[in-house]
């Protein structure tokens, strides 16, 4: 089964944590070494993030993100897994589960809406 793995980011974590936390050297061969890790995408600070949203037929378009949140979302990685346990297990070891936190997703679908 696939997942999303949404990487969040959240400045409330403490300095024990980001200590404790694993290499993400380590997590990102393990990852690959097992299959699981297929794909990833680093994303750009929330302060380059555009939303936009059609209210009554107009366009609004606002500078930054839409959740007014602490946490931001990092990146995204596809994983592909046995079943959520995996996924969770391999969740917790990356490092932004210790400084962070990581939600996980099934993929619905891949590509368009007939999928």
């Amino acid at each position: 089964m696939r997942y999303l793995m949404f990487v969040c980011g959240d400045p409330d974590h403490t300095e024990a944590d980001a200590a404790a936390a694993p290499s993400m050297d380590d997590w990102f061969t393990a990852a690959r070494a097992t299959g699981a890790y297929r794909q990833g995408i680093r994303l750009q600070p929330t302060d380059d993030a555009t939303t936009v949203r059609v209210r009554n037929g107009q366009l609004l378009v606002t500078d930054g993100p839409f959740t007014e949140s602490k946490e931001w979302i990092a990146g995204v990685a596809v994983l592909d897994c046995a079943d959520l346990d995996e996924a969770l297990e391999l969740a917790a070891r990356n490092p932004m589960a210790w400084e962070g936190r990581i939600e996980l997703r099934p993929i619905h679908s891949e590509g368009g809406p007939d999928d």
